[in-house]
């Protein structure tokens, strides 16, 4: 049984690698009944890293759970008839395609609101329709470079690189989430379907321009656009004496606290305010780094507790599945699969009356294809 404050939702998905799939994931994950059609090769994630099974990779098989895997061949008249059946009955539609792809299919959001004049029909693009990189193909690792990602990890690092996570997919793909979940708040209001269009490249330049537009959002601009205590050499976790710890000793309570208590030579007017140490960031980094050198990972930690000043130990993404607070809040899920028992990242929000959970398990290729297409004959059959 599917529950979550979307039970009842049913989405035809037609997205590809990780920007739309994350998005209905999670819709998955809220209740929404999710029906992934694939062509005859299947998704590409599929097969992109390792798995228990061929065709079911740890990238798809997160991405993927708890939907239906419809195959369909959308080139051939039965396949779009089957399609055309799947949207009749959708609230959802949302695809990966470029636009002339799927125009050219015949399932532009005109022909699918033909059939469905209530539905959320999502775009999820590399580019927006109405600028002149609209056909340009784009995955995570463009994107981060045109958004300006490497050129700010050159600033902090003196290397350009890309982040070590597909940033600019997932950020995306929450993007489309709340873009379509807006939609069906508005539908459910007012009734009326519409177009919605996510794009990646505007997503992310939106996203990286929280903090980074800066001096550069006034007319006459007054600095570049650049948030400075991000890109400064000396951001970085701090070496201790044992290993490497984050620490935030940043507003004038947590800065004061810190000095009284550990390096009250620091007590004087260069450094007596937050808007003093912003100004010259790195060389605060830069004295913090060197004192917290002198001490172990654990004696700062209890320090900074006791301190109130916001402190962590660095992990690997590995330490997450033991993590004691991820565990105790119920973060990881155990589903049992053909494949064995898997062990999945769940939901991380909470909701006292809707609450959702992990679907269940990602779909072998075209596994729901009888089962999907038979419920559209009942259905034909009923009306």
């Amino acid at each position: 049984m599917r529950s979550g404050p979307l039970q009842g939702v049913r989405v035809v998905d037609l997205t590809a690698m990780v920007m739309g799939p994350y998005c209905t994931q999670i819709m998955a994950d809220m209740g929404a009944d999710v029906i992934k059609v694939e062509t005859p090769a299947g998704d590409n994630t599929r097969y992109i890293s390792v798995g228990p099974a061929p065709g079911m990779s740890g990238v798809f098989v997160n991405v993927n759970r708890g939907k239906r895997s419809v195959v369909l061949d959308l080139r051939s008249p039965e396949g779009k008839d089957d399609l055309r059946a799947l949207i009749a009955d959708a609230d959802v539609f949302i695809h990966s395609m470029r636009a002339k792809a799927i125009t050219k299919l015949g399932f532009g959001y005109d022909d699918v609101a033909a059939i469905n004049p209530a539905i959320v029909y999502t775009n999820c693009y590399g580019y927006g329709r109405r600028g002149p990189d609209a056909d340009r193909p784009a995955y995570d690792d463009t994107i981060q470079a045109e958004c300006g990602l490497p050129a700010v990890q050159q600033q902090l690092t003196g290397e350009a690189s890309y982040v070590g996570t597909i940033m600019a997919d997932k950020v995306a793909g929450l993007t489309a989430l709340y873009a379509t979940t807006m939609a069906l708040f508005h539908r459910e209001r007012t009734g009326e379907g519409q177009e919605v269009e996510v794009s990646m490249f505007e997503t992310m330049a939106s996203f990286m321009l929280v903090e980074h537009a800066n001096g550069a959002m006034f007319d006459p601009p007054l600095g570049p656009a650049v948030y400075p205590r991000a890109v400064t050499p000396n951001r970085r976790p701090y070496e201790t004496k044992d290993g490497h710890i984050a620490a935030l000793i940043y507003n004038d309570k947590h800065w004061n606290a810190f000095i009284d208590r550990v390096q009250p030579a620091w007590n004087s007017p260069e450094y007596a305010s937050l808007e003093q140490r912003a100004r010259q960031i790195d060389t605060v980094y830069g004295l913090v780094a060197q004192t917290l050198k002198e001490r172990t990972t654990a004696e700062w930690l209890d320090l900074f507790a006791e301190l109130e000043i916001p402190a962590a130990p660095m992990l690997t993404p590995d330490a997450l599945f033991e993590n004691e607070h991820l565990n105790a809040v119920g973060l990881f899920e155990t589903v049992d699969t053909p494949h064995g028992r898997v062990r999945m990242p769940g939901v991380p929000t909470w909701f006292s009356r809707t609450p959702g959970h992990v679907a269940g398990y990602a779909p072998e290729l075209g596994a729901d294809t009888d089962e999907v297409l038979a419920e559209l004959r009942s259905r034909e059959i009923a009306g």
